[in-house]
């Protein structure tokens, strides 16, 4: 997870594409989705992933309304696209990441 929480600003800035985690060390769910979440984005390189550590009190998680974690928020250009929360299941998160991928 990031030692140091970007703000919101700084991810709207970001060009490309994003993929960002919210979630916790601790958080039972973010452990079990980290197999499916690493081998998934492993084909694809050229999209950003940022693991942020969620909160009370973690601005960043409130600004997009997280809630439940693992929550996983598919951006272009600092725009949210798509969001995939709790369960993460493999053939969606592929296809999430293959339409992110394939955005001009």
């Amino acid at each position: 997870m990031e030692n140091r929480e970007p703000t919101r600003e700084e991810v709207n800035a970001l060009n490309g594409a994003t993929l960002l985690e919210f979630g916790a060390t601790w958080c039972g769910y973010c452990k079990a989705a980290q197999p499916t979440i690493t081998s998934a984005l492993s084909h694809f390189p050229n999209i950003r992933h940022i693991k942020i550590e969620d909160g009370k009190g973690r601005r960043l998680g409130r600004s997009f309304h997280v809630k439940l974690w693992p929550t996983l928020i598919f951006m272009k250009d600092g725009v949210e696209l798509k969001r995939l929360v709790r369960e993460i299941e493999a053939t969606e998160l592929r296809a999430a990441l293959v339409s992110l991928s394939a955005l001009p």
